[in-house]
């Protein structure tokens, strides 16, 4: 008997020892900045109590350091902004009031090519030019194809106007009831909440009001006609947070925005999408993640494009996303000579299911004006699917779709497994493209 009581003890102290240390390595991974394992060192009350050993090697050893920053990051930062200390740098309010909106800005950190430096003199011809000093740091300095360098950076190829091009190709003007809301589906509406960005993408669907500071629909008042129809509209059970970029917002007006269509009894989920993970992940404060989890069930979808686009800095943002338990997607934009290949899109889609982010859709390329040098044709989507299909988990397959221009709604477009019916046999095609069949049979 008492050498059950001495087993129980050790087992009490040991489970009393490791929980420990797997709170306080929680508690680590979850702050806002997590510190150097140095940090760790230097506090005293690591190792406050006998019983939990909490000596530097072994905090080591059960917690190890990540990186909060990539190397091109910090050597970026230093280089071009020397003053700047890291808790500036990560203060995401720093990061917009720095955005870079101009060439001379421009030219200072990346070697321009000679059709960069003249759409930009023409700024007042295209579409707003804006990138965060984080997304900067991104880029290759000195090669114009770099795949995030020609999503941010305006070319020549935007003054051009192709055939089947528009400003509004998806036609949602037209299925605006209160200016800055869109009723297409008959159960939810997307709630565009803003015209700013904090990069702006050159392929953006919504061009034609994102950036442009003359916007009337995007002021509290039309907030509240826009709550007012929600509130009216009973089958309305989802509200996609959209924009411009909602994420954007002060932490006061997002929280407004949130209650606000909380207090509405019919609205089952809301949506955000966003970008500001990827190109703004400072804005992802314990602060805002505390606001996100207090109007549950939230769900995020996060514009991904290419795998250099997953860094320390942008997993952090979605572990915090991710614990806060707001399930996250991806929508990535199927983009000629960025992300158009299968292994570019498995290794993106590996990378995001390793941080809890479900690829979700891959859209073809709206028809925006002057989009053409930026789309595929629609066959390479398909391609691209049957080339994850059965060659990696289902998780990383994500839907293909048009967002049909004229108004009709997103529609999925995938290879073709299905090869018909033979009496009461389905013929099935699998990923190795060997054929099979299916007894379609059943008991009346």
């Amino acid at each position: 008997m008492q050498d059950q009581k001495i087993l129980i003890a050790e087992r009490s102290n040991e489970f009393s020892h490791e929980t420990a240390k797997a709170n306080l390595c929680e508690e680590y991974s979850d702050s806002d900045e997590p510190p150097s394992l140095s940090a760790f060192a230097e506090t005293s009350e690591l190792t406050y109590s006998p019983l939990l050993d909490t000596s530097f090697e072994i905090l080591k050893e059960k917690c190890p350091a990540r990186a909060t920053s990539s190397p091109k990051t910090t050597i970026f930062r230093k280089n071009h902004y020397p003053h700047i200390s890291r808790e500036t740098w990560n203060d995401w309010k720093w990061q917009l009031q720095n955005r870079i909106t101009n060439v001379e800005e421009l030219s200072l950190i990346l070697r321009l090519s000679e059709d960069e430096e003249t759409v930009l003199r023409k700024a007042h011809h295209i579409f707003p030019f804006s990138i965060t000093p984080y997304y900067a740091s991104l880029l290759d300095i000195d090669d114009p194809a770099h795949p995030l360098r020609r999503t941010v950076i305006p070319s020549g190829a935007e003054l051009v106007k192709s055939e089947g091009e528009s400003d509004d190709p998806l036609d949602e003007e037209n299925d605006s009831p209160v200016p800055g809301l869109v009723h297409r589906y008959p159960d939810r509406v997307l709630f565009l909440t803003t015209d700013f960005c904090s990069n702006y993408c050159r392929y953006c669907t919504r061009s034609r009001m994102v950036g442009r500071s003359s916007c009337s629909a995007f002021s509290k008042k039309n907030w509240e006609m826009s709550i007012a129809y929600i509130e009216s509209h009973p089958e309305i059970r989802d509200v996609l947070l959209s924009g411009g970029d909602p994420l954007t917002l002060s932490d006061e007006s997002l929280e407004w925005l949130l209650s606000s269509l909380r207090k509405i009894s019919h609205i089952e989920i809301i949506r955000i999408g966003s970008k500001v993970p990827v190109v703004l992940p400072q804005r992802i404060t314990s602060k805002l993640v505390k606001i996100l989890k207090r109007y549950h069930p939230v769900w995020m979808n996060i514009h991904f494009t290419h795998p250099d686009e997953v860094t320390p800095e942008v997993e952090i943002a979605c572990r915090k996303l991710s614990n806060a338990g707001i399930p996250l997607g991806s929508q990535t934009v199927l983009l000629k000579g960025i992300n158009d290949d299968v292994e570019i899109l498995r290794s993106l889609y590996h990378q995001l299911l390793k941080n809890r982010v479900r690829p979700y859709y891959l859209y073809q390329c709206d028809p925006i004006s002057g989009s053409s040098h930026f789309r595929t044709r629609v066959e390479k989507g398909i391609e691209i699917i049957k080339g994850l299909r059965g060659f990696t988990t289902g998780f990383a397959v994500p839907n293909f779709v048009i967002d049909a221009p004229g108004g009709g709604g997103k529609i999925p477009l995938q290879p073709q497994y299905f090869q018909g019916v033979e009496g009461n046999t389905v013929m099935l095609r699998n990923y190795e493209d060997k054929l099979f069949t299916y007894p379609d049979t059943c008991t009346e």
